[in-house]
């Protein structure tokens, strides 16, 4: 393995919670509605210092997307997803957007999410549709 290469963000920044690697931007969030199996998450324009997992097919809330989990590359910890392909015409805006997990990452402020007990169980999905 190589050296690691990381992007340092400036600004209001979200980071993994277990390493404090930058992954995205305030300013780049595209929606707060978005919920995710353990609560809250956001969907942002771009991240950054990620790697992606095997595409897969998922039955989420608003339909069938192809979609790969997102890590980050300072840890390793699954930080979200990323949309490949929205099959319905009223999805095709996620395409090539990522979803980050509140719970797993700190916010600008170095707040934490923690885990509501009414979190959603089932698949990972925006609220909004």
């Amino acid at each position: 393995m190589g050296r690691l290469f990381v992007v340092n963000l400036e600004g209001k920044i979200y980071s993994c919670k277990h390493c404090r690697t930058h992954l995205a931007l305030y300013d780049d969030i595209y929606s707060k509605t978005f919920h995710c199996r353990h609560g809250k998450a956001y969907l942002f324009n771009k991240v950054v210092n990620v790697s992606l997992g095997e595409m897969e097919e998922r039955m989420m809330t608003t339909g069938l997307h192809a979609v790969a989990d997102i890590f980050c590359v300072g840890c390793g910890s699954i930080v979200g997803w990323k949309y490949e392909t929205a099959y319905e015409k009223a999805q095709k805006y996620k395409e090539g957007k990522a979803v980050l997990e509140r719970y797993k990452v700190s916010g600008p402020d170095g707040s934490n999410y923690w885990i509501s007990h009414e979190a959603h169980v089932g698949g990972s999905d925006a609220d909004d549709a």
